[in-house]
């Protein structure tokens, strides 16, 4: 495959080892990366940019056990805002079970869940104003998973409410490990920055433009360096040719720190493919259902037609009749 361009498109002075991916870490701010992913094929690098944004776990508050409430706002209301919260989810990974793999217990332990309480009373004419370090851990960890993320000069956190005199806030938190897919309270990142080609050399993007596509379409400088500047003389298009620089600009929720996140969500794809590899493996009936309750063997073919005649699965015969189809 041809490559376009000489700084990641192609430069023979670059590491262009075929072992591995090679990354350049252009700009770090707290909570946000900004790097370039060499060396590596566009499936890769998008499946790198979707597992960073929904498959890597964090902890966040997953059920609110309500005592009190006097607010002028609603329970579900306010279970929503401390959901949204943002956990310290350093170590969350390997240090902290899944609660429907929890081998001890049925609905919440230490070793699967963080406990956190909050308990506030306004006692003066001026409102109250409740924040995320009101949150206090009480099941005696050492480490800080499950404590809330501040980063604010004032030190409050997120704000969760304002209480007048006279009203109080009692409730109890169960923060659990989890993933993006399930809800995006558990997302390690905002949001994902991803672009590759930003001077559309291989053609992958028809812009729709008034009169001037340049104009209306400008470029993303920083990333249009990487490539080589040429001339529309000099250029010949070539519809196979593929990219091998994509633009990434991460910033995170706080839960865990940009590398961290691009580190682990490698291990998670690492993992996603050796499931697949493993899955593939000759005498491994995984890929057909065998690892699951709901998994079932197609009955062989008995017409010369692959439709079989009375096939079974784990709940009975077919409710088709014997040739799949309502007929005997």
């Amino acid at each position: 495959m041809a490559y376009y361009g000489t700084n990641g498109y192609g430069d023979d002075t670059l590491d262009t080892d075929s072992s591995g991916a090679k990354v350049t870490v252009r700009e770090v701010e707290p909570g946000r990366c900004d790097f370039v992913l060499q060396n590596c094929s566009l499936a890769l690098a998008n499946s790198l940019r979707r597992v960073m944004l929904a498959e890597i776990p964090t902890i966040a508050i997953d059920l609110v056990d309500f005592e009190t409430n006097s607010s002028v706002l609603p329970d579900e209301f306010l279970a929503h805002r401390l959901g949204m919260i943002p956990l310290n989810s350093m170590n969350v990974a390997s240090d902290l079970q899944y609660t429907r793999e929890c081998p001890n217990c049925d609905d919440h332990c230490e070793q699967c869940s963080v406990t956190l309480r909050l308990h506030v009373k306004c006692t003066s004419p001026e409102n109250l104003l409740v924040f995320a370090k009101d949150l206090i851990m009480v099941d005696g960890r050492t480490d800080d998973i499950g404590k809330p993320v501040i980063r604010d000069s004032a030190g409050n956190g997120p704000l969760l409410a304002k209480l007048r005199n006279g009203q109080e806030l009692k409730l109890s938190c169960i923060a659990k490990k989890g993933i993006a897919k399930e809800h995006a309270k558990w997302a390690p990142t905002a949001a994902i920055g991803f672009e590759y080609d930003p001077n559309n050399k291989l053609r992958h993007v028809d812009y729709w433009y008034e009169i001037d596509a340049k104009e209306e379409w400008p470029v993303n400088q920083k990333n249009a360096e990487w490539e080589t500047e040429e001339t529309a003389a000099d250029f010949t298009y070539n519809p196979d040719a593929q990219p091998s620089a994509f633009f990434f600009d991460l910033e995170g929720t706080g839960v865990l720190e940009p590398d961290e996140v691009v580190h682990q969500g490698v291990e998670v794809l690492q993992k996603k493919l050796a499931e697949i590899v493993h899955g593939l493996e000759p005498g491994n009936d995984a890929m057909n259902g065998g690892m699951s309750p709901d998994g079932y063997e197609p009955a062989p073919a008995e017409d010369g037609y692959g439709y079989g005649r009375g096939g079974t699965t784990p709940y009975g015969a077919t409710a088709y009749g014997q040739n799949g189809y309502g007929g005997y």
